[in-house]
């Protein structure tokens, strides 16, 4: 990659991932800027730009870690500390993006995902630049332009490479809810697909939550008084109206996991965008192994790897996690030796020097569906 010139770019990071903040700014060519995050003792952020950063575009590497709280602030706090000091642009690198899990309403909750992202643009950032959001119609909730890379492109090629007789694979959604990427991947290597369906635990709108209080119970309501007042009209004779108040939605009964596809003596490789909680992905490879996959592997772009993943997939007939370095997971490597790393820095770099060069970004989108 040629080098981009050093004379009006700065990029600077908080404490998510320096690593993967070192290696993008390596491949550029460029040195990391001078910027301090830190604690005091009260557990406030501090932030100390020691370059000057008037009239530069500054690009700010803060991913989402288990941390995701601090790492918010850390990156606001950046961002607007480099609006008040003049900067030209200030674009947001988040290969993760915290909360994006929480992009619907949910009973008395909120959508989270649209406050941080008026938060995000309030603090003075001009750009985004995520990767494989978890639902790509977050991208509305920002009032500046999002970039959504793609890591597919090197899942697809790690499957390729290093999965051993990967044309007797199967691709395996975990879910229904995966299907679309499970179908996008198995189209562009030529594979079947398999999907995963049921419920290995109660679902979360199963659970009481106290909302049930019904209407009262009456021999008519008032949409039955108003029925009975009206003309009987050939158009109200097809009108049939309940016969009880307001009907119950009904109760949703899910069955027990169980797959639909063949995967009798071949390997699964299931897809997702994120490994957080693995047990849902614990139970679905018991239920392959069942089901004669004589090898199993987990492919995600985000390997947030919470609690005591490891020890689970250490336990499990899982064979190989594979994962990108969008989230840093060290620690959990070591403590499972079947965790494996995709390096994405050279994607965030050509997105960098694209945006910064004010060249077309399509050339990475190449081929991107909306499956994918």
């Amino acid at each position: 990659m040629d080098s981009t010139s050093a004379s009006d770019i700065v990029i600077i990071h908080g404490n998510s991932h320096p690593d993967l903040a070192n290696l993008v700014a390596e491949r550029m060519g460029v040195k990391s800027g001078g910027c301090s995050v830190f604690h005091k003792t009260n557990r406030e952020t501090m932030v100390e730009i020691g370059d000057s950063v008037r009239g530069k575009d500054i690009y700010i590497i803060q991913t989402g870690t288990k941390d995701a709280n601090n790492n918010i602030m850390e990156l606001l706090i950046m961002a607007y500390a480099c609006k008040t000091s003049s900067a030209r642009s200030i674009v947001g690198v988040i290969p993760y993006l915290p909360y994006s899990k929480q992009c619907k309403m949910r009973k008395r909750g909120c959508i989270v995902s649209k406050l941080l992202a008026k938060m995000m643009c309030t603090s003075g950032l001009t750009h985004i630049i995520t990767m494989d959001l978890h639902q790509k119609e977050i991208q509305g909730f920002f009032d500046i332009p999002v970039d959504n890379l793609r890591a597919s492109p090197f899942l697809l090629q790690y499957i390729q490479e290093s999965i051993p007789d990967y044309r007797n694979s199967v691709i395996v959604a975990r879910n229904p809810n995966s299907a679309k990427k499970a179908t996008s991947y198995a189209e562009r290597l030529r594979l079947g697909i398999g999907v995963i369906h049921g419920e290995h635990k109660e679902a979360e709108s199963d659970q009481v939550d106290g909302r049930y209080s019904p209407p009262p119970n009456s021999s008519y309501d008032v949409a039955d008084t108003v029925e009975m007042c009206l003309p009987a009209t050939p158009s109200r004779a097809r009108t049939i109206s309940v016969s009880v108040g307001v009907p119950e939605h009904p109760q949703k009964v899910k069955p027990p996991l169980n797959l639909v596809g063949d995967v009798n003596g071949r390997i699964a490789i299931m897809v997702d965008d994120l490994i957080d909680d693995v047990q849902s992905f614990v139970a679905a490879a018991d239920v392959l192994k069942e089901n004669g996959a004589c090898k199993i592997y987990v492919l995600a772009t985000h390997g947030l790897l919470s609690s005591d993943a490891p020890r689970l997939i250490e336990e499990s007939a899982i064979d190989e996690v594979v994962v990108t370095n969008t989230i840093p997971h060290e620690v959990q490597k070591l403590q499972c030796h079947k965790i494996k790393t995709i390096d994405i820095s050279i994607l965030i770099a050509e997105a960098i020097r694209r945006i910064h060069n004010k060249e077309s970004m399509s050339y990475l989108f190449r081929n991107v569906t909306l499956e994918d």
